[in-house]
């Protein structure tokens, strides 16, 4: 991949439809943003009924199909500012909360860090009750003491940032895009 002309937003995507929909409509309203699949993301988005084929045409969209994750080298060359993760499964959350980089997002998670590159981790289970999207209908889900307690751990990371609800996502990317407008003045 060339180098870009200015540093952009990666965004990893795992095997959740717990508002899938609405993370990929925020995707839309950012520029820049290239967006790294999972293999359970790609199963996810077609339970779901969304075309791989349409991100593609607005997004350059990486795949897990590599044992070491080569993507992630775009990590170190500076294409990135900042990694979101979202929606993240409980079984992201406790990966990168056990230092597991064994998926092309989780591996992510540990570069990003390594190289000190902020993230915002939507996560999935951050309340005692959840009603959700299912492929074809709501769902109430009751998460696990350990996937909430995974979710309260891994906000103490050093550079995450873990978003409870759409807005918070929202928010914490409009945050970060701010300080780097500020910093580039």
């Amino acid at each position: 991949m060339a180098e870009p002309d200015a540093p952009r937003l990666a965004w990893g995507l795992t095997g959740s439809g717990h508002y899938l929909r609405e993370s990929l409509a925020l995707i839309e309203t950012l520029p820049d943003v290239d967006i790294f699949l999972t293999r359970a993301g790609a199963e996810v988005l077609s339970m779901y009924g969304i075309p791989l084929k349409s991100l593609r045409e607005r997004h350059r969209v990486f795949q897990d199909h590599t044992a070491s994750s080569v993507p992630v080298g775009f990590l170190y060359s500076g294409h990135y500012h900042t990694l979101v993760i979202g929606p993240a499964t409980s079984n992201t959350v406790a990966k990168c909360v056990a230092g597991i980089s064994d998926t092309l997002v989780t591996n992510l998670y540990a570069q990003a860090g390594k190289c000190r590159i902020p993230s915002i981790v939507f996560a999935c289970d951050t309340e005692p009750t959840t009603v959700t999207e299912a492929p074809d209908r709501m769902v109430t889900l009751y998460p696990r003491p350990v996937d909430l307690e995974n979710t309260r751990r891994l906000a103490g990371f050093p550079d995450t940032t873990v978003a409870e609800t759409v807005d918070d996502l929202k928010a914490a990317i409009e945050r970060r895009l701010a300080c780097l407008n500020t910093s580039s003045s």
